[in-house]
């Protein structure tokens, strides 16, 4: 595929047939991320049959240096969904320019992310969705980490979709993604300029440390927010936002938030009581622990997630 081109629509599989991008203002908004919009997009429907919904992802309008970084990254994620196969990621439907030249990112609709459903509810999720969850989303990065070597590179709940009541759960996002090598080391000579960028909530020990120093990337720095990612599933928060809950805007002084931020940043929050002394919630606060192990060394991989979640039955 062309990344290049400039068009407005775009031959979709075997078929040979043009989907046109509708202008912004005929789009119902599902969402939005850095530098970008996700809407819903209806399309025709072929041979009779109904075809499903895609959700779109546009660069907004603004011209900027900033705006041409997102419209590599999503460029680049494009690239990456294209190629990638597995039934917990995000399908991959077109890359696509709109008639004023924004690129624009078609992929498979969920219903929502994980992410807005916690904010959304005040309920813990109930632990049997934790558990599948917690499969599903490593069965996704076992296969990117050991079949498409790809450092996910960004996990957290707004990264995770998921379609119906909870029938479907997939990985999306893929646009700050890194190569791994054999060794599931980040693969630097084949990332060219493209360094690790994350969520700092989120991020891995490892990953936080003085950037002036040679830090080692694995996929184990996938793993890590995975396992924030389970214990927001448990709070229903940001990873280490209690830190900050007492702020407030009259006496906000930034340099002490980020000197709090520092301390905080790649370490493993505490779980609310109420669920550490709740026995349904054992094993996987257990996996929660297992992932979050400061030393990237004696983390889970990806496949001991999955074997874990067998011999625990998730």
């Amino acid at each position: 595929m062309d990344m290049n081109k400039s068009f407005n629509e775009l031959s979709i599989g075997k078929e040979n047939k043009p989907f046109t991008v509708p202008t912004t203002p005929k789009l119902k908004q599902l969402g939005y991320g850095t530098g970008v919009g996700v809407f819903h997009v209806d399309r025709s429907p072929r041979n009779g049959l109904v075809s499903s919904p895609w959700a779109l992802k546009k660069i907004m309008r603004q011209q900027s240096s900033f705006t041409k970084k997102m419209a590599e990254r999503l460029r680049n994620e494009a690239e990456i969904l294209r190629k990638l196969n597995h039934p917990n990621i995000v399908g991959f439907r077109a890359f696509v320019k709109t008639t004023d030249g924004r690129e624009c990112l078609a992929m498979e609709e969920c219903h929502t992310s994980l992410g807005d459903l916690l904010e959304d509810n005040e309920e813990f999720l109930p632990v049997n969705k934790i558990q599948k969850v917690a499969v599903e989303i490593a069965k996704a990065l076992d296969y990117i980490h050991n079949v498409a070597r790809l450092l996910h590179g960004d996990i957290k709940s707004h990264n995770i979709l998921i379609k119906g009541d909870f029938d479907e759960i997939k990985l999306c996002d893929f646009g700050v993604s890194l190569p791994l090598n054999e060794n599931g080391t980040f693969d630097v000579k084949a990332a060219g300029k493209n360094t690790y960028v994350g969520t700092r909530m989120w991020m891995a020990p490892e990953v936080c440390e003085d950037r002036t120093k040679q830090i080692v990337i694995t996929d184990k720095a996938d793993v890590f927010p995975y396992g924030l990612t389970i214990w927001e599933m448990f709070t229903n928060r940001i990873p280490h936002s209690a830190t900050f809950s007492d702020d407030s805007e009259a006496s906000f002084d930034e340099d002490a938030y980020e000197e709090r931020l520092n301390q905080v940043v790649g370490t493993r929050p505490p779980l609310p009581e109420d669920v550490a002394d709740d026995k349904q919630f054992e094993n996987v606060i257990l996996l929660f622990c297992y992932c979050t192990e400061e030393n990237y060394k004696k983390r889970y991989s990806a496949k001991q997630i999955l074997q874990f979640c067998v011999e625990h039955k998730f």
